[in-house]
């Protein structure tokens, strides 16, 4: 059993050195992190919606989706805040499958961490550049977030790293909002001691160094569904599970209580046209109760240009990894949600 380099070591300073924000674009960035800030307080009563596709596996069907989702956000944005998923690394249960652009930057390519991280940064800083909008990542692997830190408005901790103390010691160093999801056993409380740590800074050993974090008091949950030991999906977007996950944060006494409803994964089981239905039901529930109303202020989406997936990238821009919605039903699910907040 040996570890064998298949590069150089990777200099930081180099890969982050390329596609980097300068004027205009950095302004709006900083702007558009700030309103963001901003709803997670609960100052701004915006609904956050953070989506796109579940892989970013094909440059240029994700630059087509980004154009159609910046101009849809320019039409919404008074009631609703869209950050758009650039997802580039994809957690795989058995190891296997296609495991994202920073692992592939082209799927018929062979694997190259090197040649990825670079094609990563140059694709969230496409969009930002390019669009205006500003994007977010699953953190799959903590050692990597340096490379990409200055692009990211919005970090996700899956549901298979939350149990993880190295993600979660990462997650208290970072400066953005960082969603953290349930685990796959629906457990909350797993959830909730990760937002804990999170919130609260630690002194670790990270890539290299020894560090010390001052916490990320937007560190928030995201329930995802989750799944029994015979692999049946158990929903946690019902009334009952939002009002128990808002109770969770006041019991602990966390910091700016926030939920993410992804409305994709074991919510759904993975039936991607169900998102739509998940996203109605949470807004119904938003209007009964003020608790939940407060607490639960924004969906994650998988959604991209065309309806479900395929297993070979064949069709522009459907999804190789889990099925997604459509343009045409996202960008009425979008409308929907708009005009719900406004009644």
């Amino acid at each position: 059993m040996s570890f064998t380099a298949t590069s150089p070591i990777i200099d930081e300073t180099t890969v982050t050195s390329l596609y980097r924000l300068e004027g205009e674009h950095l302004a709006r960035k900083e702007a558009r992190d700030r309103e963001l800030a901003s709803i997670l307080k609960g100052e701004d009563k915006r609904i956050l919606l953070v989506m796109g596709p579940c892989s970013s596996d094909n440059e240029e069907a994700v630059m087509e989706y980004a154009r159609r989702l910046a101009a849809l956000q320019e039409e919404v944005k008074d009631r609703v805040f869209i950050v758009m998923r650039v997802y580039t690394a994809k957690p795989r249960t058995n190891g296997d499958g296609y495991k994202g652009m920073m692992h592939q930057p082209d799927t018929a390519s062979e694997p190259s961490f090197v040649a990825g991280l670079k094609a990563v940064r140059r694709l969230h800083h496409r969009v930002i550049t390019e669009t205006g909008l500003t994007t977010a990542d699953e953190l799959l692997y903590p050692e990597t977030y340096p490379f990409v830190e200055d692009l990211l408005s919005y970090v996700a901790i899956g549901a298979r790293s939350v149990e993880d103390q190295g993600h979660r010691f990462v997650a208290s160093g970072i400066s953005v909002p960082t969603g953290l999801k349930n685990p796959t056993s629906g457990n909350l409380s797993v959830m909730f001691n990760a937002i804990y740590a999170a919130q609260h800074g630690h002194h670790f050993f990270y890539n290299g160094r020894s560090v010390e974090t001052s916490g990320n008091p937007f560190g928030h949950a995201i329930l995802r569904g989750a799944l029994d030991a015979n692999g049946k999906n158990i929903p946690n977007y019902h009334y009952e599970d939002l009002l128990e996950a808002a109770h969770r944060y006041q019991a602990l006494g966390l910091q700016h209580p926030f939920i993410l409803v992804d409305t994709n994964h074991d919510n759904s089981g993975k039936k991607f046209a169900e998102q739509i239905r998940i996203v109605r039901e949470t807004l119904t529930n938003r209007s009964w109760n003020p608790i939940i109303h407060d607490v639960v202020r924004g969906f994650m989406i998988e959604s991209y240009l065309e309806d479900g997936r395929q297993d070979q990238p064949e069709v522009f821009g459907q999804s190789i990894t889990d099925p997604c919605l459509g343009w045409e039903k996202t960008e009425s699910l979008v409308r929907e949600i708009y005009q719900y907040v406004a009644e």
